[in-house]
């Protein structure tokens, strides 16, 4: 019998280098995903849609000095779950990742939302707590 192919695809987490981690609230259906790669790693991005929600994607053009990024969150609460990203960034400097510039690091960790404050309350949202704790999260395992 033919196997479906996903069953033998593998995930990001398997490229060396990168993790991903995860947090959801559990008081309503919202949350935050990082792509970790503390080393470094080459970043793209196509932003679509009437209202994007972004942070730091205009680094990804490759006009732009910056050449890596440090890791990536998606989240949900619209703009507010921007802020899961300083999260991020605070974990990564803790751990020592960023670009070098001299007096410090400096992590970059673009991120994009989606509009899920309709369902559940809407003050409910991740925020840089989640961006932190779902890096703490964040493993080789499949996400």
């Amino acid at each position: 019998m033919h196997q479906p192919l996903l069953a033998h695809s593998g995930h990001i987490a398997q490229v060396q280098g990168i993790q991903v981690g995860h947090c959801t609230d559990p008081r309503r259906p919202t949350g935050c995903s990082v792509v970790l790669c503390p080393a470094g790693a080459v970043g793209g991005v196509d932003v679509r849609g009437a209202a994007p929600g972004t942070r730091e994607t205009d680094l990804l053009h490759p006009s732009n000095l910056v050449q890596e990024v440090h890791g990536i969150v998606l989240a949900g609460g619209s703009a507010w779950g921007l802020d899961s990203a300083t999260g991020a960034v605070r974990w990564l400097e803790a751990h020592g990742a960023g670009l070098p510039i001299g007096v410090g690091r400096i992590p970059l960790v673009p991120a994009a939302v989606l509009f899920d404050v309709m369902l559940g309350d809407m003050t409910v949202r991740p925020d840089a707590a989640a961006g932190y704790a779902a890096c703490q999260a964040a493993s080789s395992d499949r996400p």
